[in-house]
């Protein structure tokens, strides 16, 4: 069970008929924002005593907080269906301002409170320091039209994001157009000389990507289907990559 709650609401000023507007201040003071607590509930099987909720609690970290964020996740993706909204997005584990783990009776958990919890430390994304430079200098040539940005590579952090939320025909799709659209790209990139073999591997694996795609549109998603979904877009990644460094070099 998901229960949503807004927290710090802003007191909404009325406008009057002519909607007038005020003058800024120079430096204004910091507007406080809304915040949204999620609780997931499990309603499963529940604990049968303050002992085992204790143990539970005391084993319990970030595999539970993730198994909570999923769950969010797909409500926020059938949000942004229902409301036909294209900005509405879910959210990382970096988003959370606070996390927490707990048990309590079902009035507690409902409202948010616990009988007993604790706060998780994020310990935030465990990256290479040496791919940070590399990482801010891209960042610098893409904003100065230095490198020019691939569609693949959008296509293929869209289609990282539905095979990790578990949404396997859309990522099957979205690996497939990443797929063509990397292999109309790459050939006449700048970095195309030092990635002739893995064009060449990713043109082979366009077959089975495309006969993963159709059989999960029929409703027949297989097993050996899924893993060329996935091992194509590590192919995919690995070739952008390639590219990155190529170019930086």
């Amino acid at each position: 069970m998901l229960v949503l709650s807004t927290l710090g609401a802003r007191k909404h000023r009325r406008l009057g008929p002519s909607r007038r507007q005020h003058k800024a201040q120079p430096e204004p003071e910091p507007i406080p924002v809304e915040t949204t607590r999620a609780t997931v509930v499990d309603v499963g099987d529940p604990i049968p005593d303050a002992k085992r909720a204790a143990e539970w609690l005391n084993g319990a970290g970030e595999p539970e907080l993730a198994d909570g964020l999923a769950v969010l996740n797909r409500a926020l993706h059938a949000h942004r269906l229902a409301s036909a909204d294209p900005r509405a997005h879910g959210v990382a584990r970096s988003d959370a301002l606070v996390a927490r783990l707990g048990y309590g009776a079902g009035e507690e958990v409902a409202d948010g409170l616990w009988t007993d919890a604790r706060e998780l430390v994020d310990a935030g994304p465990r990256r290479r320091r040496s791919r940070i430079p590399a990482a801010q200098a891209r960042l610098a040539a893409l904003l100065t039209g230095r490198e020019r940005a691939l569609s693949c590579e959008d296509l293929a952090l869209r289609a990282r994001l539905d095979l990790e939320d578990g949404r396997e025909t859309a990522a099957a799709l979205q690996v497939l157009i990443a797929l063509d659209a990397a292999l109309a790209e790459l050939p006449s990139d700048l970095a195309a000389p030092a990635l002739a073999e893995r064009l060449e591997e990713l043109r082979g694996l366009h077959a089975g990507v495309a006969a993963a795609a159709e059989a999960t549109l029929r409703g027949e998603a297989t097993a050996e289907g899924r893993g060329a979904t996935a091992f194509a877009l590590g192919r995919i990644e690995a070739a952008l990559r390639a590219r990155a460094a190529a170019l930086a070099g």
